[in-house]
């Protein structure tokens, strides 16, 4: 695998870490342009992604576009980067460039553009069907895979870029409010108004300095294109904006943006882990309180109990084991655990010759596609025992973190393998999904949800875990995703609600224990 296999969450170098920047007095020297737009989609990830989806795993919310559109150098992509920075603790935000949609050229339009003259602002040089559907994937919460496009060889390169997990989309592009279809998808919609002379200026500076070009081609460009293509397309299209930008000295209509922005997110917020955590105390959507599930109604495969079984459980269990013994016996138990899964893939027959000169007919697996995928970090446990049993298989990890106040998951990191990545790989995919147990069961129903945004299938995800509690999430896991398969080593009966310690001057925030369980696996395996 190549190392541009394995990208994940954050996709560009442009990575930043918001919390640093609002930190800092001064902003990063690549931030720190007024019109230069830096034409690359760009991941910013600061406080992790809150649930998007109710406890029946349907989503409810989709991620917040923003539309900005604007003349060539009026200062979108600063615009767009002025809210992020403004907007404070946020999730993950997607800055999209139209750019990227250029379409691709045939060899005459080539020698055309190299020449300056071919018309890179008509609506028609940009494929808005595929603008449009990428983003629409993005604001439902599916991933996309976005074209680049380079300006030194004008032309749009062979691979893309994988995206992810955002919860606010900013769009920038000339012609971002131009198409119907673009702007259904908007829910805020911006156009960013500057002086003409200030945008000529600003693109002259651009494009000498990032794009090579010469002075004389660059004003010939503006004269034959850029300025016609204002007047009678991009100008008209500020009709349609909600919020009228100035180009500089912005930053009171960009705190307004950011108020109406975080105020949106608040609304769409949603908070259930408590109700997984214990769900027979709390009241299921109908109204009706949670019944306590047996086993059989969790449909759970069970490894059999045998006396090796319960030796390895009773070195787990212990608080007084050694942290050697500890880590043989969760890579013996996890390697059980694999191979008591495999039965969950397909098979097809097969006939082969022995040694012998004999027939025998047997079989050989079928899937297309095979992965596993550890939600970190105490799945991480369990990838040596799964590496024992599939050999030269790819593994991705998602990284979930409770939130330091409330207790609800965050996704904070995203590396999948490719055949999850690309959606027509991910309808055949099967994919191991490996965690150390299930108590409240929110970073299992999270992950879950990663993968069904992918496209992967519920009957062909399968959950691999050391403990299952069975007065846990797992009740309301198994009635929101009924097909997948989990396989686990035993069921602990309760969970036990606890409080950790004052949490920046607040109030410490509930916690939940399955007893009498195996402690923080985490630690226990990797300290």
């Amino acid at each position: 695998m190549t190392e541009s296999d394995w990208e994940g969450l954050v996709v560009s170098s442009h990575t930043l870490n918001l919390k640093w920047i609002q930190e800092s007095k001064t902003m990063p020297p690549k931030l720190d342009t007024t019109g230069l737009q830096i034409k690359k989609n760009t991941v910013l990830v600061s406080h992790g992604r809150p649930p998007w989806y109710d406890e029946a795993g349907n989503r409810i919310s989709d991620a917040f576009v923003v539309g900005i559109a604007g003349g060539s150098g009026s200062g979108k992509t600063h615009v767009a980067r002025q809210i992020v920075r403004s907007l404070g603790s946020i999730p993950s935000v997607i800055i999209l460039s139209q750019d990227s949609f250029y379409k691709k050229h045939t060899p005459e339009e080539l020698a055309i553009a190299h020449a300056n003259l071919f018309d890179f602002d008509h609506p028609n040089s940009i494929d808005m069907d595929l603008f449009s559907a990428c983003l629409k994937d993005l604001k439902e919460c599916k991933q996309s895979n976005i074209p680049v496009y380079s300006f030194t060889t004008h032309q749009r390169e062979e691979e893309g870029k994988y995206l992810y997990g955002a919860a606010i989309i900013i769009t920038e592009g000339i012609m971002a409010l131009q198409d119907s279809k673009l702007r259904d998808l908007y829910d805020l919609k911006l156009f960013v108004q500057c002086d003409s002379d200030l945008m000529l200026a600003r693109r002259l500076k651009r494009d000498v300095a990032e794009r090579g070009r010469s002075v004389d081609g660059i004003l010939e460009q503006y004269l034959r294109f850029v300025k016609p293509a204002y007047d009678n397309y991009v100008l008209p299209s500020q009709r349609h904006a909600d919020i009228i930008v100035p180009g500089s000295n912005n930053q009171v209509a960009i705190e307004l943006i950011c108020t109406h922005i975080q105020r949106k997110l608040h609304e769409r917020a949603n908070h259930f882990r408590p109700k997984m955590a214990i769900p027979h105390l709390y009241q299921s959507p109908s109204g009706k309180k949670f019944p306590e599930s047996t086993l059989e109604e969790l449909q759970l495969t069970v490894m059999p109990k045998t006396r090796q079984l319960e030796g390895i459980f009773t070195i787990l269990r212990s608080k007084t084991s050694s942290r050697q013994d500890f880590i043989f016996f969760v890579d013996r138990l996890s390697t059980i655990l694999v191979e008591h899964a495999l039965q969950f893939l397909p098979y097809a027959d097969k006939s082969v010759i022995t040694p012998t000169e004999a027939s025998f007919a047997g079989t050989t697996m079928s899937a297309k596609h095979v992965c596993g995928v550890s939600i970190l970090r105490s799945g991480g446990a369990l990838e040596r025992g799964f590496r024992r049993v599939f050999n030269n298989v790819p593994m991705g990890s998602l990284l979930v973190q409770s939130h330091g106040e409330h207790g609800e998951p965050l996704m904070l990191h995203v590396m999948l393998p490719v055949c999850v990545r690309q959606r027509h790989l991910a309808e055949e995919a099967f994919v191991f999904l490996l965690d150390a147990q299930i108590g409240t069961g929110a970073a299992a129903f999270m992950a879950i949800r990663v993968l069904l945004d992918h496209g992967v299938k519920q009957e062909h995800i399968i959950f691999v875990t050391f403990l299952v509690a069975r007065g846990g999430g797992i009740s309301i896991l198994r009635r929101a995703f009924p097909r997948i398969k989990i396989v686990t080593g035993g069921v602990d009966d309760a969970m036990q609600e606890g409080w950790l310690d004052s949490y920046q001057g607040q109030d410490g925030r509930q916690v939940w224990a399955m007893l009498p369980g195996l402690g923080q696996i985490g630690d226990r395996y990797y300290l």
